[in-house]
């Protein structure tokens, strides 16, 4: 398994789960953060059209390419089912944002045999490891 630093180093295209409109909430600060470092975001988000200027896609299943990382701010409870949701789109690798646990999820993704990370933040991480996409 590769650690967080080798997920975020790697990886290209991220969707995020829960990305919020709200510029003072997390979901939104954190993916747009990424974003202005070279990432490329998709908010994945039944209940608006875009976020940070960026169209949304109502769930994982709509998305209309492949995705690099599934990055999650969503309640630990629904953890499990997005990662589920991930896994059955080929996703590989989920990423469960600070404060957000789930032993099932965990589960899931490590039958799946596919790169889990949980309570930590992508930003903190790209940080930490000072990881840019723009050259």
């Amino acid at each position: 398994m590769r650690t967080a630093q080798q997920i975020l180093a790697e990886a290209n295209v991220i969707a995020v789960v829960g990305a919020s409109r709200d510029p003072f909430k997390p979901a939104h600060a954190v993916p747009l953060q990424m974003l202005r470092h070279g990432w490329r975001i998709i908010p994945v988000n039944p209940y608006v059209d875009e976020v940070f200027g960026v169209k949304t896609v109502p769930t994982l299943a709509d998305l209309a390419e492949p995705v690099d990382l599934v990055d999650v701010f969503r309640p630990s409870r629904e953890a499990a089912e997005v990662v589920r949701q991930a896994v059955a789109i080929g996703a590989p690798a989920v990423w469960l944002q600070s404060g957000i646990f789930s032993a099932e999820a965990r589960k899931i993704a490590e039958e799946a045999g596919i790169d889990y990370v949980e309570d930590s933040c992508l930003a903190v991480e790209r940080a930490r490891g000072n990881l840019t996409k723009n050259t």
